[in-house]
């Protein structure tokens, strides 16, 4: 029924313009808006939208991952922006605050409606 779709994922914030300026600029992704609604345009052709939510509770897991060649560049580019990574307790992470456990690194962070987002290597 729906195998031919362009379907696509969203979320929400409280606040679209720190939104906007988040993804847009400090992440560098290609944002558009329009009624108020951004669309976070991905590498893989695929979009995202950003939807307003006055009474918006973050999500409790990570809402958006972006795979990365070199996952110490990302965190340190990350950090120099001013996104603080975030620690959970029980993952062994390291002083960038990456995990190198099982599976991928992943390091994780949020954006400023404290949504949580990833930054992940294959190892």
């Amino acid at each position: 029924m729906f195998a031919k779709t362009k379907a696509f994922s969203g979320f929400a914030v409280p606040d679209v313009a720190a939104a906007k300026l988040f993804y847009g600029d400090t992440l560098g992704l290609d944002v558009t808006e329009q009624s108020g609604i951004l669309t976070l345009h991905l590498a893989t052709g695929g979009t995202v939208i950003v939807y307003p939510k006055p009474d918006h509770t973050p999500a409790t897991y990570t809402i958006l991952n972006f795979p990365v060649d070199d996952i110490d560049a990302a965190v340190d580019e990350l950090v120099a922006k001013g996104v603080t990574m975030t620690r959970y307790e029980g993952f062994e992470q390291d002083e960038r605050g990456v995990f190198r456990g099982g599976g991928p690194y992943i390091a994780w962070f949020a954006d400023p409606a404290g949504n949580i987002l990833s930054v992940l290597q294959e190892r």
